[in-house]
């Protein structure tokens, strides 16, 4: 489900973010091949398969509970209303569902799935429902792979009775949540999306500048089939995708059941567009939308002939994780870190809100990027010594607007602590910009966790962070 607006891609696909969500995102890909294969079709209350070997769960949620209940609010976060936060309106899509929280719309249906259900009221007017995962932090390791899947039935209606039926499972890059201004820069995956009740599933990459652009927007990078033995509709499939950063491009897959039928690789776009799109994490998104541009495509809708009630049902959400050698984030050290050398700040031990990126910084490697104020990186085991460090140096950088500046704070063992030393940044003169900043602080001796915590007057990015250390 996309979005269109401008930007730059040599200013990172900052501060805008997606909303048109494939607006006529197929139209090159109607009529495409479908898949030959059949697979048995499991139960409805099935639960997530195991983890395969060589790989690790990073995320789960099997949808267990009872009936009635909402999501684990954990996990996921509900979109409401008619759009984001000074976002474009109708989603950006020009659907026309107005998106609750409400059971009614997004509940658990006590046999492990989740029921995402459109409804109209008297009056004509359409409910559904959205929910997007509280983590942004989902993309592969370096040298390694990202595998994100989901067992769902479509909305089990079809023919004019499904007119602007438009569910969908898909991926946005963490940038855009807080912007809403950056799409298509900033990345989406479309690992599943259907309309009008058809027999097709498609998978897009979204990318570059809309209109046009590298990635050819609105439609993306996209392709579509059939689902293998039964239909969408009349029975659940599995819809995957798989990001893999140990080939050469690297390549992300899309499949349903395990049939590939859509990549897209790195060498299919410049290498700004590429980075732009995938150097960070990403957001899960689960939501059926009525109307809008890709329904449009198809016949439009929704009519009065549509039939609400007919809910998109989802047997669990799956995020497993490969580990790769090469470059790229620097793992946290097995031991503690030496305060006087410098701190690599993607080799955080956890995180809110900030993701990593590529820098052009001396050295290269990878930045903390997409700061804004509440956001925080944990480094664990700072070895300071018996001679008490009074100085803290960070190189950072920032294209953060005219009068959108912060705070770089140092707080040690809690968040909730007082910072024991902090300066403030504005713009340096863009985003891979980059100055080392100095600060005194109060003096620190032995080993503690050390926070670098972010604090802002205003709800914009404000800086990025290539590595921190301590001196006397």
């Amino acid at each position: 489900m996309s979005e269109t607006s401008g930007i730059s891609p040599a200013d990172h696909g900052r501060r805008r973010r997606p909303l048109t969500r494939a607006l006529v995102a197929v139209l090159a890909t109607i009529g495409l091949a479908a898949a030959a294969a059949t697979t048995a079709t499991l139960p409805a209350s099935a639960s997530a398969p195991g983890t395969p070997s060589g790989w690790s769960q990073v995320f789960l949620d099997d949808f267990n509970g009872a009936a009635g209940s909402g999501v684990n609010t954990s996990n996921w976060q509900y979109d409401t209303g008619t759009s984001y936060p000074g976002g474009a309106g109708n989603w950006g899509t020009g659907e026309v569902e107005t998106m609750t929280s409400s059971t009614n719309n997004v509940a658990l249906d006590g046999n492990g799935n989740l029921l995402i259900t459109p409804r109209r009221d008297a009056s004509g007017n359409w409910t559904s429902g959205r929910i997007e995962t509280t983590r942004t932090d989902f993309q592969p390791p370096a040298g390694g792979k990202l595998r994100v899947e989901a067992r769902v039935q479509m909305p089990n209606v079809t023919g004019t009775a499904a007119q602007g039926y438009w569910p969908a499972f898909w991926m946005l890059g963490a940038p855009f949540r807080g912007n809403y201004q950056n799409w298509p820069s900033v990345g989406e995956l479309d690992i599943m999306e259907n309309v009008q009740g058809l027999n097709t599933t498609w998978a897009t990459m979204h990318c570059g500048s809309s209109p046009g652009g590298p990635c050819n927007e609105t439609t993306g990078l996209g392709n579509s089939t059939s689902c293998p033995g039964s239909t969408c509709q009349s029975g659940f499939h599995t819809y995957t995708m798989e990001w893999d950063r140990s080939v050469s491009p690297e390549a992300i897959r899309f499949s349903v059941d395990g049939v590939t039928y859509q990549t897209v690789t790195a060498n299919q776009v410049d290498a700004t567009t590429w980075s732009n799109a995938t150097h960070h994490g990403f957001f899960v998104i689960l939501n059926v939308a009525m109307g809008g541009g890709f329904p449009g495509a198809f016949g439009g809708g929704p009519y009065s002939t549509t039939e609400p009630g007919h809910p998109m049902t989802v047997d669990y959400v799956q995020v497993l994780q490969t580990t790769g050698g090469g470059g790229g984030t620097t793992p946290p050290p097995s031991g503690n870190r030496d305060a006087y050398s410098a701190i690599q700040a993607e080799s955080y031990d956890s995180q809110s809100g900030v993701t990593t990126e590529a820098t052009t910084d001396t050295g290269g490697g990878q930045d903390i990027g997409y700061v804004t104020g509440g956001d925080w990186a944990l480094y664990k085991g700072v070895d300071f010594g018996s001679s008490a460090a009074t100085q803290f140096d960070a190189r950072v950088a920032s294209g953060a607007a005219s009068g959108v500046s912060g705070l770089v704070e140092v707080r040690l063992d809690s968040r909730s602590n007082a910072p024991v030393g902090s300066f403030a940044v504005g713009n340096t003169g863009g985003w891979q910009t980059w100055r080392t900043v100095p600060a005194n602080i109060s003096a620190v001796t032995g080993t503690h966790d050390v926070y670098l915590t972010f604090s802002s007057g205003q709800s914009a990015d404000f800086v990025n962070v290539n590595w921190f250390d301590f001196g006397h």
